[in-house]
């Protein structure tokens, strides 16, 4: 529901240390928009949309994430390369600073929550710099009602400055930008950096440690929708493989794209109000729901525009991650409230750049939990520097950059929610066939649409020989046949036309995988390690 009208009330900032500033509070996204455009930070594309750019960094930066290791953490979370530890005092000297910084300057505030279920809302006061990122927001997280606002007390802030420079030798970050989890004094703070991308996941990120430890809930990196029968549907994947457009269907009603949470009484809710999506090659005719919701309320970030306004989606000027988020009420099929049960089906979505595994396989229980683990993607030529051929991409339970605690606790989680749910649990290929990147092609939406709508009917047949092939290197199981799609499709190494090439390109994915388990094997039980692909044969 769109809930884009001005509140009359109004705060002060004081009690988060922020004094003399200019204060904008739950500004309404149209003027948002038109603020961004009159300070000259953003322009109006001709779909309506507000087109920004977010100056250096185009993306996420894993390496400058942090958690401060205290008394709530010290003891939980699975401390290394993804969850840094940061101390409490130099954060809170760092905090100190970013505070000074922003007193005296203009500021765009706003309170929404998290979590689209009541019983796990979570309220979110956002402070910002920026009157877009501000807007951003407002699209991402949930929006309270006026009468809501009333009495509302935010229980995690998010301060975020991107025109603050830390100073690495005296504030103990990486370099001058940062992303901070205080989980005492639960606050996000953000520096050193425009991409708004840090602000949703950075409340995604405290989730996935509340949700688990205190909720007795999954938390997962996921989109989801319902069928008109109840039915939903859960869509794992990492950023490039088909999770907000499979999941956008005109047929099925959308819960969410990117985050939710999966209860104890089998109920998914969204954490968030809107969509992020990746906007690189979108086109009308392939992606209809997603082209239609950018105009005016939405943000488009770092694509390049003609002097019409006219927006070039294949141009990787600035970066390949292009993005638009706008608020869920944007697409026109959606679930309200963002809530569904009776979860049926689980996908696994990998866009496979080495061209070997099934389009669409089904798994068993020890797969799943091994390939939930594992989070399979692969990086392609071009796309990173010194790429040159396709390279295995791993991140753990699909989400790796986001999960605080280790990855066996979330698989544990997911395999007990799947048996006790009896959902079907497929792997689905949105990469190559016919061959690696740079020889094959990409698979087409269509086919992978057919497929998917083939499992969610029930269309793919009973668990059995007469209805399945088992891969020979993965052990899958892939269907023989597929309603709309071409029974030779569905085999990967069929469209090759080189079984060599094919079976020895095969074993050099599953040996990555093998090699990739290594480090979970000892929190991994003997089903779960069963669950894996088989070794290469000399």
């Amino acid at each position: 529901m769109a809930t884009n009208a001005q509140s009359t009330k109004t705060i002060s900032l004081g009690k988060h240390g922020i004094h003399h500033s200019n204060i904008h509070y739950q500004l309404t996204s149209d003027d948002l928009h038109a603020i961004t455009i009159a300070k000259e930070m953003g322009v109006e594309s001709s779909l309506g949309a507000l087109a920004v750019n977010t100056g250096e960094f185009t993306g996420r930066s894993p390496m400058d994430r942090f958690i401060v290791k205290d008394a709530i953490t010290k003891d939980k979370i699975w401390w290394g390369d993804i969850n840094i530890p940061f101390e409490e005092d130099k954060f809170d000297a760092l905090h100190d600073k970013v505070i000074d910084y922003l007193n005296e300057k203009e500021l765009f505030v706003r309170d929404a929550y998290a979590c689209a279920e009541d019983d796990y809302r979570l309220n979110i006061r956002v402070i910002n710099e920026y009157p877009w990122s501000n807007m951003f927001a407002y699209n991402m997280f949930l929006r309270p009602t006026n009468t809501e606002l009333e009495a509302f007390a935010p229980e995690w802030t998010v301060i975020n400055a991107p025109g603050f420079m830390a100073d690495a030798k005296i504030d103990g970050t990486r370099q001058h930008n940062f992303a901070i989890l205080n989980f005492s004094r639960k606050i996000a703070l953000i520096g050193g950096t425009g991409y708004t991308g840090e602000i949703k996941k950075g409340i995604f990120s405290a989730l996935n440690f509340i949700l688990p430890v205190f909720k007795n809930t999954l938390p997962m990196h996921c989109s989801a929708n319902v069928g008109e029968y109840g039915d939903t549907a859960i869509f794992f994947g990492l950023s490039g493989t088909g999770k907000t457009t499979l999941s956008t269907d005109p047929n099925r009603k959308l819960i969410g794209d990117d985050e939710h949470g999966w209860t104890a009484k089998n109920t998914v809710f969204n954490f968030e109000g809107g969509c992020y999506a990746k906007v690189i090659n979108l086109s009308k005719d392939n992606e209809p729901e997603i082209y239609g919701a950018i105009r005016k309320g939405a943000i488009l970030e770092n694509v390049i525009l003609n002097d019409n306004g006219v927006i070039d989606f294949e141009d990787t000027t600035i970066t390949q991650n292009t993005r638009v988020s706008y608020p869920i009420y944007h697409i026109d099929n959606i679930k309200e409230p963002s809530i569904g049960e009776n979860v049926k089906n689980v996908f696994f979505l990998t866009a496979d750049a080495f061209g070997v595994l099934p389009p669409i396989s089904k798994l068993t229980p020890s797969q799943a939990a091994y390939h939930f683990i594992s989070g399979y993607t692969a990086k392609v030529a071009g796309t990173e520097a010194g790429v040159v051929e396709p390279q295995p991409s791993f991140s753990a339970c699909f989400g790796a950059p986001f999960m605080p605690l280790h990855p066996a606790k979330y698989a544990e989680m997911l395999s007990k929610k799947m048996i006790e749910s009896g959902v079907d649990v497929w792997l689905v290929n949105t990469g190559w066939t016919g061959g690696p990147y740079g020889v094959g092609t990409r698979m087409k939406l269509k086919y992978t649409r057919a497929m998917i709508s083939a499992a969610l009917n029930g269309d793919l047949g009973l668990y059995n020989y007469d209805n399945y092939h088992i891969h020979s290197v993965f052990g899958v199981a892939q269907p023989r046949e597929c309603p709309g799609v071409p029974t030779k499709v569905l085999s990967p190494r069929a469209t090759w036309n080189d079984d060599e090439a094919y079976y020895k390109t095969a074993f050099k994915l599953s040996n990555a995988f093998r090699e990739n388990f290594k480090k979970f094997e000892e929190h991994a039980n003997e089903e779960i390690r069963r669950g894996g692909p088989q070794r290469y044969a000399h």
